[in-house]
């Protein structure tokens, strides 16, 4: 039985973690919704980032430098790789998808192995996230204590662009309904290229984020690809509250259990993505009959 400072310090593991993960799927829920494109390189973009981050930090120690620059390069990334490829599968099935995104991911993940080596990198933490900081009877990590601010902030600026501007409506009426945002004389081509860059620039920024906490490898954005499949499918598809939600609890769910036993980890999630599925089966957000 784990002790209580145990139990504690994971719950805060699972804070960090579940932040990353509803940032992560924020962006995927974002483009799987409005698009329809099973994007299985979002997790070789999510490492894109925090590989962005190792090289602007190392060279310029500037953390908002490589915020910024993650963000930029994986929006350019994400404008590139849909108007060079993934709008030819649209109309595809999902077979076609699923194959293309994953060979993309694999091709980018092999590319960065090829100029960077298979060794993992450490990134720097920046000066003002050393140290610790005592939370009751607990000593954390200053750096991971800010990261979660950070990623609270970047959530609820996602969140009013996504219901309180103009693009943003555009997106979500796009989630719900193609034909008709079309029908009404909105360049829909436009509109998927913004959300394919909205998304791939979440996904690097996480990685940013996430890049001081561990070490940084090209095989990174693999398990972050499947949870955060996962906590799409607990969340429900197209909702960017199931995907805050739906991150923050698989964080945990991974983080508690595996102060029991590491090894049932990932099993309980997915246990606990079984249970909704049969429960409720569009997710905890999700609206029934969208596909």
């Amino acid at each position: 039985m784990p002790s209580l400072s145990t139990l504690l310090s994971q719950g805060f593991n699972g804070l960090i973690l579940g932040a990353l993960l509803a940032l992560v799927s924020s962006g995927l829920t974002i483009i799987l919704g409005t698009l329809g494109v099973l994007n299985f390189a979002h997790g070789a973009l999510f490492m894109l980032g925090a590989y962005t981050a190792y090289v602007v930090l190392g060279h310029t120690g500037s953390y908002v430098l490589a915020v910024l620059a993650g963000c930029a390069f994986l929006a350019v990334v994400g404008l590139v790789l849909e108007r060079g490829l993934i709008q030819y599968y649209y109309d595809r099935n999902e077979e076609d998808q699923i194959l293309v995104t994953y060979g993309l991911g694999i091709m980018i993940v092999e590319a960065v192995r090829f100029f960077f080596g298979g060794n993992s990198q450490q990134v720097s933490v920046p000066g003002w996230g050393e140290g610790i900081v005592s939370i009751g009877s607990l000593i954390y990590p200053l750096y991971r204590v800010q990261a979660v601010v950070i990623i609270a902030v970047t959530l609820l600026a996602l969140y009013l662009l996504l219901y309180r501007t103009r693009i943003g409506l555009v997106v979500r009426a796009g989630i719900e309904d193609t034909v008709m945002v079309s029908m009404l004389g909105i360049n829909a081509r436009r509109t998927f290229l913004l959300v394919f860059a909205l998304g791939a620039a979440a996904a690097g920024f996480a990685g940013v984020v996430y890049a001081p906490i561990i070490s940084v490898n090209p095989d990174m954005g693999g398990s972050f690809l499947v949870d955060s499949f996962v906590v799409i499918v607990i969340g429900g598809l197209g909702s960017f509250p199931g995907a805050v939600v739906g991150g923050l609890a698989a964080g945990e769910i991974i983080s508690l259990t595996s102060a029991f036993n590491a090894a049932y980890s990932d099993v309980m999630l997915f246990v606990v993505m079984a249970a909704v599925l049969v429960l409720r089966p569009q997710g905890l957000f999700g609206v029934e009959g969208r596909q």
